[in-house]
């Protein structure tokens, strides 16, 4: 079957499906090849009959590849601060140490010994230096923040809040002294031997700092999922414009950054042609933990996935979804802790694919926990599929979302516009109706709704 081209509208895929309802079902798969769900990147050939397969429920796909992340083999490493970020801690975050360690000065200013006022002493007390000389009561010495306490002070004073006298002998403050004020005390946000953070807490930046502070050279942390993308077809450019039955490769320069804003380590990204031995051993020799395969989920003449499965012995877990774009994606196990997620050609259907197998599968394998589900209500109305959800581009605006146009199958337009998809359930949903939304795993500057809804 042909890839849906740049005409296809919002309502084609619904079109389809009520023609298939019209009709036996073996007709209308032989017809449409599944729709949205044959290679996006495929030539033009002739179908071949398939056995009709059960979709699995949106909802109950996701749970299934969930499931497959969690009960991979447990994975831990220790690696040096730098290379933590975006990783899951194994083991608690425990002090090292007292922070602070030593009590410091919380402000540029003097340090003073009982009430004042205070006779200045020489010199001053910098950040960084060995523990400076004790004051005696009625004695007062510049310091900076950061810097030790000398033994003796009772307070530190800021440099507003004082004065000295002409001869830089003498010190007096311009309001009321509180014992121990502006002194950070040792311990005072931790102790050697507390636990900070629990293991399962996301490396960010501000742990990297806290871990630093309290000692960490190293962390123990859940290793990124490594990926191997492999892009299938026959059919595709590299580069320059679409000519003689070529197209441009859409997926390729797009899947890895996606996966990375999934939390997963791309070690390759290969393009194969519509060969099942080259595509068999590209599976079977992948040391990645999750390989990602683009187009040939269908049962077209090239459509090599599923024969390469099976002669490699793997275990279908997912074998089709019911969701629009999306359809014939698929989730295999092909070894201990190694998987396999394969989705459609087309360019939106892969994103469907992405969000539906492989985003909660790389979540569990990378113990990240869970987004928190949320609903919204569509500020337009949104035709649905009569039996399968459909994943629609969005944007929120002014507490809702807004449906985009060009969210055919084989289109990427909408969804760069977006800032997430709205999950819309069998048989559509009505303007104001609250529908669930799925994030795009990035921020999003100004989408210009006008162009797109």
């Amino acid at each position: 079957m042909t890839a849906p081209g740049p005409a296809a509208d919002d309502g084609s895929d619904e079109a389809l499906a009520l023609l298939r309802e019209a009709r036996p079902p073996a007709a209308a798969d032989a017809e449409t090849g599944e729709a949205d769900g044959d290679r996006a990147q495929a030539t033009a050939s002739q179908a071949r009959p398939a056995p009709r397969r059960r979709a699995a429920p949106w909802a109950d796909a996701r749970a299934v590849a969930a499931r497959a992340g969690r009960t991979a083999p447990a994975r831990s490493h220790r690696v040096p601060l730098d290379q933590a970020p975006g990783e899951v801690l194994t083991e608690p975050l425990t002090a090292l140490t007292d922070l602070p360690s030593f009590d410091t000065s919380a402000m540029d200013g003097w340090a003073v010994a009982g009430p004042g006022p205070w006779a200045l002493q020489g010199g001053g007390i910098l950040a960084g230096h060995a523990a400076p000389a004790a004051l005696a009561d009625g004695e007062a010495v510049r310091i900076a923040t950061g810097a030790r306490i000398p033994a003796g002070a009772t307070a530190v004073i800021r440099s507003e809040h004082a004065r000295t006298d002409a001869a830089q002998t003498q010190l007096q403050a311009d309001r009321v002294v509180l014992h121990g004020q502006d002194i950070r005390p040792r311990g005072q946000e931790c102790r050697s031997g507390d636990v900070l953070l629990p293991a399962t807490a996301l490396v960010t930046p501000a742990v990297l700092g806290l871990a630093a502070a309290a000692g960490y050279d190293a962390l123990a942390t859940v290793p990124r999922p490594r990926v191997e993308i492999l892009v299938l077809g026959d059919e595709l450019l590299t580069q320059g414009l679409p000519r003689d039955g070529l197209i441009r490769d859409a997926l390729g320069p797009m899947l890895g950054f996606w996966l990375r804003a999934l939390g997963a380590e791309v070690v390759g990204t290969r393009r194969l042609k519509d060969d099942a031995g080259a595509l068999l051993r590209a599976v079977t020799g992948s040391s990645a933990d999750l390989v990602i395969t683009t187009g040939g989920t269908a049962a077209g003449p090239v459509d090599h996935v599923h024969p390469v499965l099976h002669k490699a012995g793997a275990e279908l877990l997912v074998d089709g979804v019911a969701v629009r774009p999306g359809h014939p994606m698929l989730l295999a196990q092909i070894g201990v802790g190694k998987h396999l997620v394969g989705l459609p050609g087309n360019p939106l259907a892969a994103v469907s694919g992405l969000l539906t197998l492989a985003e909660p599968l790389l979540r569990e394998l990378a113990h990240r926990a869970s987004p928190v589900a949320y609903t919204v209500p569509l500020r337009n109305e949104v035709q649905g599929h009569p039996h399968d959800t459909r994943l629609v581009p969005v944007v929120h605006r002014s507490e809702r979302v807004v449906p985009l146009h060009y969210n055919g199958p084989a289109m990427l337009r909408g969804i760069a516009a977006a800032d997430g998809l709205a999950v819309v359930p069998p048989g559509g949903a009505r303007a104001g109706q609250e529908v669930e939304i799925l994030d795009l795993p990035w921020p999003q500057a100004g989408s210009g709704e006008g162009c797109f809804t």
